[in-house]
């Protein structure tokens, strides 16, 4: 509801016509299916637990209940949870397809509208047009944006846009159950009509930047790259780490997150007591920021600039980086250049001349020259 509420709030009223769901396996676990609960909710659907609390069946929500329309959903999910949770997919696919079907007004059912809409663009079945429920192909594990992101091999972001779709696009069908089957032309038919990218975040422990798995998952701008329109989606985060939970915009996150970590004394400097291991944490953390500008372009410039003036404009501060791990240090003035490189940070050239003449101090400091 929050997410409905913050997004018709900046949308003079207007509901988001689809959404774009990423599921995890541990994080349904630690909160009893929280994200398979927003999903059945979006699209106006109530679970129905058996005697003994399984829940096994479903029942469309009625529109005078609901209150609103039904909310088209695009559901993305992760190596585990397919492999865990493989029943619950089905249950997702039959909720889409069960909501698909039902005879109601075009304007009230988003899931319905859409499915029409694909059935006849690619002359398949309503129930195949309705498909919704993706992950990788039996066996694979994440998009490998991330993997591409650390080693700095890619060649732009369409690359990593065709990478994300080749390996997600993979559909579960409850009519066939056990089955996944290539369907990256019904995914990427879904994703174009997506207004909104939605992941939650229900670990203290863990955030946005401390992993890849987060940017490497995020649909954002494959999204708007799939769009006719141009429109880029709106992104949100869900922080339920705490019962009061918060939806922030993914770029009010990111920042919320590099405050947090990346640029606070106590968290880099606590890095920095560790030695080695510290620093290579210090130079992970940024580079996994700049997967969000790779994969969502949601890190503001001062990030950047403010991480350069932290870790590298400081000459003592960037002694010590050099000092307790020079290979870290050598990645990290690395992964600043890369980012100017490919358009996500705006600075001077003092900055970009600094930078340029240290890796070169480092890389010989390296190699014994």
């Amino acid at each position: 509801d929050r997410l409905l509420e913050r997004q018709a709030a900046d949308n003079d009223g207007a509901y988001p016509e689809s959404i774009a769901f990423v599921l995890w396996g541990t994080d349904n676990i630690k909160t009893y299916g929280e994200s398979l609960a927003q999903v059945l909710w979006m699209v106006g659907v109530r679970p129905l637990p058996d005697s003994l609390g399984r829940v096994n069946q479903i029942e469309a929500i009625p529109l005078e209940e609901l209150g609103r329309p039904r909310i088209d959903v695009v559901v993305t999910c992760s190596g585990v949870f397919r492999d865990l949770f493989i029943n619950q997919m089905n249950l997702l696919d039959r909720a889409v397809k069960l909501v698909a079907e039902l005879d109601e007004p075009l304007e009230m059912n988003f899931v319905r509208k859409h499915a029409l809409e694909q059935a006849e663009e690619m002359g398949v079945s309503l129930r195949d047009a309705a498909t919704r429920v993706f992950s990788n192909a039996a066996g694979s594990y994440s998009a490998n944006v991330g993997l591409a992101i650390e080693n700095g091999g890619w060649e732009g972001e369409d690359q990593l846009q065709d990478q994300f779709l080749a390996r997600k696009g993979f559909a579960f069908n409850a009519d066939k159950p056990g089955v996944l089957d290539a369907a990256e032309d019904i995914f990427k038919s879904s994703l174009k009509r997506v207004d909104v990218t939605f992941q939650n975040l229900d670990s203290s422990e863990i955030s946005l930047t401390d992993v890849s798995h987060y940017f490497d998952s995020d649909p954002t701008k494959v999204v708007a790259g799939l769009r006719t329109d141009g429109k880029k989606p709106t992104s949100f985060v869900a922080d339920t780490t705490t019962a009061n939970a918060q939806v922030r915009t993914l770029s009010e996150t990111v920042r919320l997150d590099a405050r947090t970590k990346l640029l606070n004394p106590k968290f880099y400097e606590g890095m920095l007591k560790s030695g080695y291991e510290g620093t290579r944490e210090i130079t992970k953390r940024l580079r996994n920021t700049m997967g969000w500008s790779a994969t969502a372009g949601a890190v503001d410039n001062f990030v950047y600039e403010d991480a350069n003036d932290t870790f590298i404009a400081d000459e003592e501060m960037r002694q010590r980086l050099l000092d307790t791990n020079p290979n870290a240090f050598r990645d990290m003035v690395t992964t600043f250049l890369e980012a100017n490189g490919r358009g996500y940070w705006e600075t001077s050239e003092e900055n970009l001349d600094r930078l340029r003449q240290l890796y070169a101090e480092v890389d010989d400091k390296i190699e014994g020259v």
